[in-house]
């Protein structure tokens, strides 16, 4: 593993860098927009114009590699990401804001796809578990990272978001000087949304419904942190508990995933998650037992991602994984994109505390829908199920598959295992 990870280390600094840059601007749009007055809504319809961006260069930089090569995608849409970032303080419109983070999502998601290419190239089926493991705690350190560095300047200048633009810029040297060789990303055509529902409707429904959760907790938790009245410091913390309870959280919910029936972890996820958003409304702003609402529900998100992407796979036939990655990676977009603009209406009508009231309703809707689900169908042996992989909510198709692949080798290599003893 170690000689592995050698050889990918650029890759996983540069990752770092980008995601340190990319975790800033996050923060950073929720409390430069509350210094412009903008409102709930303006700033729900810019968060989802930064997921509408990654749903489609999800879906056309494998093209765009293809044609020229993941070289120049690479350097190419990380020069444009880092040159939006510094429009952000120069352009404090609305309308401008949305159009910037459409091309800053679409930019980032395609920087995704060449880099999960790499890791996979680099991988081997023994090792390939934990280069993707490395990867994605290289993309969380990064976000939390993130938020201390806010603290480095004020959001009222452009301090910060040229300080994001340079740790995007410093991402691209280790990666394109690096000699590793990176094949073409080839993304399978995602399954239809129909025939993904019939395979696994628990799946299908609860990555749709949890897109909106993630996209609401990443993209408005700042302008909620920001409308109560919390100072810079206390928002980018209440952000960073938002993605550090997926550090403790995820282990546990992945050893318990191999161990028993997923619908069950499935329901007592979104029931702790709809449980820690009720405590997060009826705080009336205690400061920290917002940041525990925070870490739990922020917690709980991640690892019901990379469950919900293991119960499909186990509902799907071998050969129909790789299409059903691309569909779920779809609805998850389409989940992300509706998610604020729903919280941002509701905070514009109810106030700030609406943001975990929507929360709250998406994680009971999750629950009651996997409750019902436990009643149409019987559940599967325990030791026929996929293993578990901590895939991150901003993995994109080409991570999505690998990880699928990985789980059902993993899954095939323990049953002979067990077979011969």
């Amino acid at each position: 593993m170690i000689q592995v990870l050698s050889g990918v280390w650029s890759l996983l600094l540069g990752i770092v860098f980008i995601m340190l840059g990319n975790g800033m601007h996050f923060t950073l749009i929720g409390l430069r927009g509350g210094i412009e007055a903008f409102s709930s809504a303006e700033l729900a319809i810019v968060t989802s114009g930064y997921f509408v961006g990654f749903l489609s260069g999800a879906r056309l930089a494998p093209g765009l590699i293809r044609q020229v090569g993941h070289v120049r995608v690479f350097a190419a849409l990380g020069s444009l990401m880092s040159a939006g970032l510094i429009a952000f303080p120069l352009l404090t419109e609305p309308w401008a804001w949305t159009i910037l983070r459409l091309l800053v999502g679409f930019c980032i998601s395609g920087v995704y796809v060449t880099a999960e290419s790499w890791l996979n190239n680099a991988a081997t089926n023994e090792t390939r578990g934990g280069v993707l493991s490395a990867y994605m705690m290289a993309q969380t350190l990064g976000i939390i990272g993130a938020q201390g560095l806010l603290n480095l300047g004020d959001a009222a200048g452009a301090g910060l978001f040229i300080g994001a633009s340079i740790l995007v810029s410093l991402s691209l040297t280790p990666i394109l000087l690096a000699a590793t060789p990176v094949p073409a990303a080839a993304v399978t055509r995602p399954m239809g949304l129909k025939a993904l529902y019939a395979g696994s409707p628990l799946g299908t429904v609860g990555i749709f419904l949890l897109g909106g959760v993630y996209a609401t907790q990443s993209g408005m938790g700042a302008v909620f942190a920001t409308q109560i009245g919390m100072s810079a410091a206390q928002v980018s913390l209440f952000v960073a508990m938002l993605f550090a309870g997926a550090l403790v959280l995820q282990y546990p919910i992945g050893w318990l995933s191999d161990r028993m029936d997923r619908r069950r972890l499935i329901l007592g996820s979104a029931v702790l998650g709809a449980a820690a958003c009720g405590l997060g409304w009826a705080t009336e702003g205690d400061l920290w037992a917002l940041m525990a609402s925070a870490f739990l529900a922020g917690g709980v998100t991640t690892p019901l991602y990379a469950l919900l992407l293991a119960y499909t796979n186990d509902a799907l036939d071998a050969e129909d994984m790789p299409a059903a990655s691309g569909g779920l990676v779809f609805t998850f977009g389409l989940g992300a994109i509706a998610g604020p603009l729903i919280a941002g209406w509701a905070m514009q009508g109810g106030g700030p505390f609406a943001f975990w009231l929507v929360l709250a309703a998406v994680f009971g809707v999750i629950a009651g829908y996997a409750l019902y689900r436990m009643t149409q169908r019987a559940p599967g042996p325990v030791d026929e199920t996929e293993s578990y992989l901590g895939v991150l909510p901003t993995a994109t198709p080409v991570a999505v598959e690998a990880a699928g692949a990985w789980a059902a080798e993993q899954a095939e290599a323990e049953r002979e295992a067990e077979g011969v003893a």
